[in-house]
């Protein structure tokens, strides 16, 4: 019997004709990879852009299914949506291909400036590239985040149920496990009365319970058996060990994406173990929101500098290695979860009330990245930005004082060359951060 679950994608018809070869994908994922600034919904925005509207390598309801399994998974969904799509394409292979592609140019970029900042401390220069960076992505995000508005919000429930998805984890902070759960019950109970009307979907390929489970028990070694020859290695107490134990713990309650679990992170990092001092600890986060690959890389950043710091030996070395081991405890889990969890996502769609549970999953993640979007642009177009507090409602307010001029300016000349001239990502980024590349050259930053 061969393992569906990791080998083969759950629609072999999927992979036909027009779909790319190999090495054709493997240019896409290397772009998407280099690409995919702006945090989540930067990246979902880049993802759907190239994936769905220039190359059609899968169609919208597959896409969104896609997302929202992804968005129910610990870990970052950006880089699981990719791997899933990459496993639809060419299997296994192609799973780790798009996956790894996504994360490991953010992952040498982060290395590299983690280096610069054990031995320089912060580069003015990277911050006023990366301005320009993330000015350009806010247009892309707001371009993405209308599109799948447009196409996933058909009805007033659908609008409805986004808009109070919105407000609940934007304004009352309601996690998003339980958004997700509200949504699917609501649409579950919606779909009872189309189970007549509405024609079902064809039949996925059956997936073998055993072959799931040889692909858990695959992945659980991968993932684990690297890191018990670390702590074999060094010892129980060491930091390398510490990284691993911690970062693997990290992996599987991150519900909810990375930014559910930043704070978590930050306090147990600065606090419980003293990696980094709180000002590090923003810095890092800075550095992660600027660089391409998920905002979670900055992991990578508190494992360079805790192994840098208290590894013993050569500092450099343990630098390196505190981030490979802070890779892998991190990412490793998301191959398990897509490749054992990738064949299920289909059956999803063959029953009426799981497809009407799904739509309304679907318009609950629209307000989701909504509120990803209004949290990027604050962070974007201003220094500062605090909260309003009445009872349990909570509002972000920026300081009008702080706002970004050039930023603001940066991001409108972005959406002036996505929405009017209709250029493409690449060209759009590369404008914006050379322009604020110069400013800081020529001393106007």
């Amino acid at each position: 019997m061969t393992d569906t679950t990791a080998n083969s994608p759950a629609h072999s018809g999927d992979v036909g004709a027009g779909a790319p070869t190999f090495a054709e994908a493997l240019t896409v994922w290397t772009r998407i990879g280099l690409l995919s600034f702006g945090g989540p919904a930067g990246q979902i925005a880049l993802m759907h852009r190239t994936l769905v509207e220039e190359k059609k390598w899968i169609d919208e309801q597959r896409y969104l299914s896609a997302l929202n399994f992804c968005m129910l998974l610990p870990g970052p969904e950006a880089m699981q949506l990719a791997t899933y799509v990459g496993w639809r394409l060419h299997g296994l292979k192609g799973g780790l291909a798009a996956g790894l592609l996504f994360v490991l140019p953010g992952a040498l970029v982060v290395l590299t400036l983690s280096a610069l900042y054990a031995a320089f401390g912060k580069l003015p220069l990277a911050e006023a590239l990366f301005l320009g960076v993330k000015a350009a992505v806010l247009a892309i995000v707001v371009e993405a985040l209308l599109r799948v508005a447009r196409r996933s919000l058909k009805g007033s429930i659908e609008w409805a149920i986004a808009a109070a998805a919105f407000i609940a984890i934007f304004s009352l902070k309601v996690p998003f496990p339980l958004i997700v759960a509200a949504a699917a019950l609501v649409g579950f109970w919606r779909g009872g009365s189309q189970a007549m009307s509405t024609p079902a979907a064809a039949a996925p390929v059956a997936v073998s319970p055993i072959a799931t489970l040889r692909t858990v028990a695959i992945w659980l070694v991968i993932w684990v058996v690297p890191l018990l020859l670390v702590a074999a290695t060094f010892g129980r107490g060491h930091v390398l060990t510490e990284i691993g134990w911690f970062f693997s713990k990290l992996a599987v309650v991150t519900f909810g994406g990375a930014y559910a679990v930043l704070a978590y992170m930050a306090q147990d990092v600065v606090e419980h173990y003293r990696w980094l001092t709180p000002g590090e600890m923003l810095d890092g986060l800075g550095l992660a929101e600027t660089t391409p690959g998920p905002l979670i890389l900055v992991t990578e950043f508190v494992g360079f500098l805790a192994a840098f710091r208290e590894g013993g030996g050569n500092p450099w070395a343990m630098g390196v290695l505190g981030a490979v081991v802070t890779l892998w405890a991190t990412f490793a889990p998301c191959f398990l979860w897509i490749f054992a969890g990738a064949p299920y996502i289909e059956r999803l769609n063959a029953e009426p009330r799981l497809r009407s549970a799904l739509a309304a999953v679907t318009a609950a993640v629209v307000g989701v990245i909504l509120n990803l979007t209004v949290w990027f642009a604050l962070q974007v177009l201003f220094a500062r930005v605090g909260e309003w507090r009445f009872g349990p409602v909570h509002v972000m307010a920026p300081d009008p004082a702080s706002l970004n001029a050039k930023a603001l300016l940066l991001s409108a000349l972005a959406a002036v060359l996505l929405f009017a001239l209709h250029r493409g990502v690449v060209t759009t980024l590369g404008i914006c951060s050379a322009i604020a590349l110069g400013w800081h050259v020529l001393g106007w930053w």
